[in-house]
């Protein structure tokens, strides 16, 4: 069966979501933020509840990439602490998902995602120093995992889009470019993987929409490749910029649809 004529999309729109799709191989293996461009472009081509599930199993093959490029540099004290709150942000957006209808869910992510920017811009400024991964053992520390958990959980669920609120974190934990990249790695994997049962009970993911990403997959790996030869030629302060802006330009993105 032809997948474009079964979605109804040109080929234009095909293309446009081939390069998304590419975006997320590179977004798992460089940009974390840059997957929200992805994010964006699914939900201009597809309905958006519907796109959430398309997207999640490109997701799952870019975070394979990711584990198997950085998985010496992942930080499993911080992991362990995020994955309860996590779960809790999932049932929470799993539940959301019953009643919410594609405005809702757009306006909500992107609203969220530009909180998120702000707060990390503003704690960066005025911070005298960042506070390294260990942070996360401090009773301010554990409320903000806890916090940014239940977010990252909920976006992530509800649009994929919980790769902004974790990058924003581990930023003001003071994760490094490997830390970062490694830690993240590791998380959504496992987190996307959990997220498989819920988006089937709810239909996002059915047999169609599995046929498109069979047409898609191919377009992660050059992308995880691509960002694999770019990370290195990224300095710190570039990388946490381009982080910070991909992240606002999904927001806004979300709010303007």
């Amino acid at each position: 069966m032809n997948t474009m004529t079964l979605w109804h999309i040109t080929g234009w729109q095909f293309a446009a979501l081939a390069l998304a799709a590419l975006l997320v191989g590179f977004s798992k293996t460089a940009v974390s933020g840059a997957n929200t461009v992805s994010l964006a472009i699914f939900a201009a081509v597809l309905p958006a509840r519907a796109s959430t599930g398309v997207l999640l199993p490109l997701l799952i093959a870019g975070d394979v990439l990711a584990v198997l490029t950085y998985r010496r540099h992942a930080h499993w004290p911080t992991l362990l602490r995020l994955f309860p709150a996590v779960a809790a942000g999932v049932v929470l957006g799993t539940l959301f998902l019953k009643w919410a209808g594609d405005g809702a869910v757009r306006t909500s992510i992107g609203a969220i995602l530009l909180l998120m920017a702000a707060v990390t811009l503003w704690r960066r400024r005025t911070a005298e120093s960042a506070p390294g991964p260990d942070a996360v053992v401090t009773r301010s520390g554990r409320i903000k995992a806890r916090s940014y958990g239940v977010l990252g959980g909920f976006t992530t669920m509800v649009a994929n889009a919980g790769g902004p609120v974790m990058s924003m974190y581990l930023l003001s934990a003071g994760f490094r470019k490997l830390g970062f990249l490694g830690t993240s790695a590791f998380f959504f994997l496992i987190v996307n993987v959990s997220k498989v049962p819920f988006s089937v009970g709810l239909g996002l993911i059915d047999g169609r929409s599995l046929l498109l990403d069979a047409a898609l997959v191919a377009f992660v790996v050059p992308g995880a490749l691509l960002g694999k030869w770019a990370v290195h030629r990224i300095n710190q302060r570039l990388f946490e910029q381009l982080v910070i802006a991909a992240t606002v330009l999904g927001g806004v993105h979300l709010l303007l649809r």
